[in-house]
């Protein structure tokens, strides 16, 4: 492989008759736009720098991956877009755009069913009754959960708990996904059917995706950008394009080729900073 790959790889090829095409656009809006943000958490008379002068476009309609060692600051980042923290320095633009946040855990409320779960978001937006319960079933539907809308969370799988987790985020009406390590807990046959259901719901509905992962595969399956940020303090290193059709095979060779130039590039980093 060229070393030229490592900084920003493509594989080209034929589109599959049955990969989700979106529309070509020839210049898309940027959806979020970070410049020269740093993080820095103080406890006492201590600091621990999270993130440092990280800069990053991210285009309407993209879906970016986000990786890095752990502690590298891929969390801090999406708290920092979601609005949760303040900024230490430097700028967050999402130009207005609804942000939601998914978590590794569903954090559903446990004493409510699925569907009431889907319309808690609407709700407090001041959705009413009738039409918080049409939109809660439609997303429901979308993620194949409409049959157990009047189940409780214990009485869901772990993937289906991730599956109502992705449909109360719809909910929100958002422009902009936010999903840190979400399937990080599933088992290796649900995680990969729900890559499928997140591509074709990204797909179908136009929403800008950023997605925080330490695995390198989901990573490259996923996106159709690759950021690799540093140890701490975390700082953009690398960026990988990934030019394969959708949908991508996890086990395919033009896969396993981009994910081994990734893997090489994050090991070089954990290395040099003796993590």
């Amino acid at each position: 492989m060229e070393s030229s790959l490592e900084q920003r790889p493509a594989a080209a090829g034929r589109a599959s008759p049955a990969a989700p095409q979106r529309p070509l656009a020839a210049e898309p809006a940027v959806a979020i736009k970070i410049r020269n943000v740093s993080q820095t958490y103080h406890q006492g008379r201590s600091a621990l720098q999270a993130l440092d002068q990280v800069s990053l476009d991210v285009a309407q309609g993209g879906f970016v991956c986000l990786l890095g060692a752990s502690g590298c600051g891929k969390s801090t980042l999406l708290n920092l877009i979601a609005g949760l923290y303040q900024i230490s320095s430097g700028t967050i633009d999402v130009g207005g755009r609804r942000v939601a946040l998914m978590f590794q855990e569903s954090a559903l409320f446990p004493w409510l069913t699925v569907q009431k779960n889907v319309e808690m978001g609407m709700r407090f937006r001041g959705v009413g009754a009738q039409e918080r319960r049409r939109k809660a079933l439609e997303l429901l539907a979308l993620v194949h959960l409409e049959a157990f809308a009047e189940r409780r969370p214990h009485e869901l799988s772990g993937g289906m708990r991730q599956r109502v987790a992705i449909a109360r985020a719809l909910s929100q009406e958002a422009d902009v996904l936010l999903m840190d390590e979400p399937f990080g807990a599933l088992d290796a046959m649900t995680r990969d059917v729900l890559h499928d259901e997140i591509e074709a719901i990204w797909a179908r509905t136009g929403l800008t995706v950023l997605f925080v992962t330490h695995n390198v595969r989901e990573a490259v399956r996923l996106g159709d950008r690759v950021v690799l940020l540093s140890s701490r303090p975390g700082r953009v290193v690398a960026e990988f394009l990934i030019d394969i059709p959708r949908p991508r095979c996890p086990d395919s060779a033009q896969v396993a080729e981009i994910a081994a130039a990734v893997t090489d590039r994050l090991r070089q980093e954990v290395r040099r900073h003796g993590r």
